[in-house]
């Protein structure tokens, strides 16, 4: 199965069957992430080199403004969209096969987590593996610890508070807490 194939089926939402040809690429895809990651992880790199890096690890290039503070952990990579000036912080996990997209000047706060993968519910579809696109607009700022679930956009200038899980879609200028992440207030216009 071509990279592109496997993207096409995952963004279209279509469910990955244990056993199927979608799942033994999403295992080779895990293999080339662990390496690229593990070099980004396990040395000191310029950010000139942490630039190319991440951009091998996600098959495109980034912006020269985009900045990333290791160890930064996937399972996938290529399924990552980066905008211009994005900061992604210490200790981040994406799971990516659904797809993430990062909009410009997002700030991603440390040991964020954004999945993307929801098993099966029924006890015997729990191999099965349902993609969900996760979103981030203009300047959003998620604060450290913070839990992103598939499906969920998150709207420009929003704010995601420390240790927030977030379930559902937050507005534009809303500011969101807690677990599960409600509206706490609006961001200063």
């Amino acid at each position: 199965m071509e990279l592109n194939e496997f993207i096409e089926h995952l963004n279209s939402g279509k469910r990955v069957i244990g056993g199927s040809e979608e799942l033994m690429k999403m295992h080779e895809l895990s293999q080339e992430a662990m390496r690229v990651t593990c070099e980004l992880n396990y040395k000191y790199h310029t950010p000139e080199e942490i630039r190319e890096l991440f951009s091998v690890l996600i098959g495109k290039p980034v912006d020269e403004a985009f900045g990333l503070f290791p160890p930064f952990y996937t399972d996938c990579g290529k399924n990552i969209t980066i905008g211009k000036g994005v900061f992604i912080n210490s200790g981040c996990q994406f799971q990516d096969q659904g797809g993430i997209t990062i909009d410009d000047y997002a700030l991603i706060g440390p040991k964020t987590v954004i999945a993307t993968l929801n098993h099966g519910f029924a006890p015997e579809e729990r191999g099965a593996l349902d993609p969900k696109p996760v979103k981030i607009g203009k300047r959003v700022w998620i604060g450290a610890n913070a839990t992103v679930l598939p499906g969920v956009t998150i709207g420009d200038n929003a704010i995601v508070g420390a240790g927030a899980v977030v379930t559902k879609d937050v507005a534009a200028n809303t500011i969101v807490g807690g677990v599960p992440a409600k509206v706490i207030g609006t961001v200063p216009q």
